[in-house]
């Protein structure tokens, strides 16, 4: 892994990798749905990565300020946001299409950085994207709107993500951070996750084996794969692989659960990745920090 990364394509191909894990997690969890409901697959993802970050990077508990905890607790509400209103929107729409929703709030911080012109129109080509995929996106009928409202629930909360993340790491290393943030999100979501697991159906050794994989493949792999390639790769480059994201989870749904769109709906997730891109190149072009760019992080 190391020598990949010392490659010249070695970390884009990591991150490109951690995309594939993530997204392909998510197809997976779909499959929880029915023994845990949307919350319980949330906490089960917390709780496998929470307790499997604990013992790898035995987060630093003691010497923090009031004020670096509060922020590592702004993390974990936007991070524990971020995933229910996921994944609620995954049991009413196709993968592909909530995942192309949940970029516009990277997106827009990306447009907010940069004040330039050029990023406003890439916002609004992003915004003609996911009109395009609302309306025309499926082979049948409309896209549920209670489902994108969930899919926008989850970009507000993946901005606020990053937010909170860049604040938390003036306190804490990042994977210090990210674990606790990560274990509060599994005690938070755990009294809702009760009200609809099915205790039968949870004790089961497949759902339990689903459980700790889409733990592992949501969030341990894809965090070790970017911290790695972060290491190598300009937060630019990183970014620009990242916004890949829509393509790989529009990919994945179809491969794993069938989910087929329209023409128009692939055509549409182009347009919000491409628009993504052009985001990211108009704030990397301002002279600023490299770390500004709100994309140069590792998604949650």
């Amino acid at each position: 892994m190391l020598a990949a990364a010392r490659s010249p394509a070695g970390p884009a191909l990591l991150v490109a990798a951690a995309a594939v894990s993530q997204e392909v997690g998510a197809a997976f969890a779909v499959g929880l749905f029915a023994a845990l409901g949307a919350v319980g697959a949330v906490f089960a993802r917390f709780l496998v990565a929470g307790v499997l970050l604990g013992v790898f990077v035995r987060p630093r508990m003691r010497g923090p300020t009031s004020t670096a905890w509060f922020s590592v607790a702004a993390l974990a509400l936007t991070l524990t946001a971020m995933n229910v209103c996921f994944y609620f929107a995954l049991t009413r729409i196709p993968l592909g299409v909530a995942v192309t929703v949940e970029v516009l709030g990277p997106l827009a911080l990306s447009v907010v950085v940069s004040k330039r012109a050029s990023a406003w129109l890439w916002a609004g080509l992003a915004l003609a994207g996911v009109a395009m995929l609302s309306l025309t996106g499926v082979r049948f009928g409309h896209l549920d709107l209670v489902g994108l409202a969930f899919a926008a629930g989850a970009a507000l909360g993946w901005a606020g993500y990053i937010i909170a993340s860049s604040r938390a790491a003036a306190s804490f290393p990042s994977l210090d951070a990210l674990a606790i943030a990560t274990m509060l999100g599994a005690l938070a979501t755990a009294p809702f996750a009760m009200l609809s697991v099915d205790p039968h159906a949870a004790l089961r050794w497949e759902v339990v084996g689903l459980g700790v994989t889409v733990g592992v493949m949501s969030s341990v792999i894809p965090y070790s794969l970017e911290l790695i390639s972060l290491r190598h790769l300009p937060p630019e480059t990183f970014a620009v692989v990242t916004c890949l994201s829509p393509v790989v989870a529009a990919l994945a749904g179809w491969l794993v659960l069938g989910q087929h769109l329209a023409l128009t709906g692939y055509v549409a997730i182009v347009l919000v990745t491409l628009a993504s891109i052009g985001a990211v190149r108009a704030t990397s072009g301002r002279r600023s920090p490299p770390s500004s760019l709100p994309w140069a992080q590792a998604a949650p």
